[in-house]
């Protein structure tokens, strides 16, 4: 026995403390990717999405018909030739419904991006600055939210011609409101911690913490109402293009297909029921995606032992 082992060791070497575990950080990107990669609903719900949007944007360059293109075929069941069949027109409903989505899709998504800028900006500013200013700006917001959203869209929807980036702003600009106060409560309680305060301390002027510092640490309550604005979007240009005041002739959309096929919905169910179907996919796929990135940025969750 050397000097330097001790009595009744045995020759036993023990391994440095370090190496009995390892706690190793993480950044936030990586930990939200890997919780929302665990969530199995999100997940599928992603791919099915990406899917619908690749055969709504890629799909009518590789599709032998148009959604403007007559074809001699008439109220045609669906076939090899026309998989959605086709209408009283001779319109291809699988062109058809490959547009139609993919003009939901843009307002919704156009919707979702102007609401979420608008409103992150707005609640970031008002929970910053406090006081009289916040006062100001949610009462603004307020404001907003007390306006009867479908009822005011139809309004303005039917002054613009039936162009899907007008009924858009529209939406978009009728519900930022809701994204601005929830930035605003988050922005509430970072603007008291430790990096706010050293910002502070190092000179920074107000519109780089807010942009640099406030608004990033706020992504995940940001990210999350994006998604739901989304399937928002897509519902209620839905709405708006049943009753007529949405995307009008010649362009067309999911809503707008449903609408025109409700008279043939016992005769030609299909030209009904399958835009339909899109419609409620495409919402259900982006809630549950919602539900994933939810999840994924739950505050409680910072490190991972291993």
């Amino acid at each position: 026995m050397t000097d330097t082992e001790a009595p009744g060791s045995a020759g036993t070497h023990l391994p440095p403390a370090d190496h009995e575990f390892t706690v190793r950080y993480r950044s936030r990107a990586r930990l939200v990717l890997r919780r929302f990669v665990r969530h199995r609903a999100a997940m599928v719900s992603l791919v099915v999405f990406v899917l619908i949007v690749l055969w709504a944007f890629v799909g009518p360059h590789l599709w032998h018909y148009s959604y403007q293109k007559y074809t001699p075929d008439n109220s045609q069941a669906p076939s090899w030739k026309h998989p959605f069949g086709t209408n009283a027109s001779g319109y291809d409903a699988y062109a058809q419904v490959m547009r139609g989505t993919q003009t939901s899709l843009k307002v919704a998504i156009l919707i979702a991006l102007g609401s979420t800028a608008v409103g992150a900006v707005w609640g970031a500013v008002a929970g910053f600055y406090r006081g009289v200013v916040d006062a100001i700006m949610m009462r603004i917001a307020d404001l907003v939210l007390t306006l009867p959203l479908f009822a005011i869209a139809l309004v303005i929807s039917s002054r613009s011609g039936g162009s899907w980036y007008w009924i858009a702003a529209v939406i978009a600009g009728l519900t930022w409101a809701y994204v601005s106060r929830i930035v605003r409560s988050t922005v509430l309680s970072l603007r008291e911690k430790e990096f706010v305060e050293a910002a502070r301390a190092l000179g920074a002027s107000d519109p780089w913490i807010i942009f640099r510092h406030l608004l990033p640490n706020a992504l995940g309550p940001v990210i999350v109402n994006a998604t739901v604005l989304v399937a928002t979007g897509i519902l209620t240009e839905t709405a708006l293009s049943f009753v007529g005041f949405g995307v009008q002739p010649p362009d067309t959309s999911l809503g707008l297909l449903v609408s025109q096929a409700q008279t043939a919905v016992d005769t030609r169910p299909w030209l009904f029921y399958i835009p339909g179907f899109f419609i409620i996919a495409i919402a259900l796929t982006i809630n549950f995606i919602g539900d994933g990135l939810r999840d994924a940025f739950d505050p409680r969750q910072q490190r991972v032992r291993q």
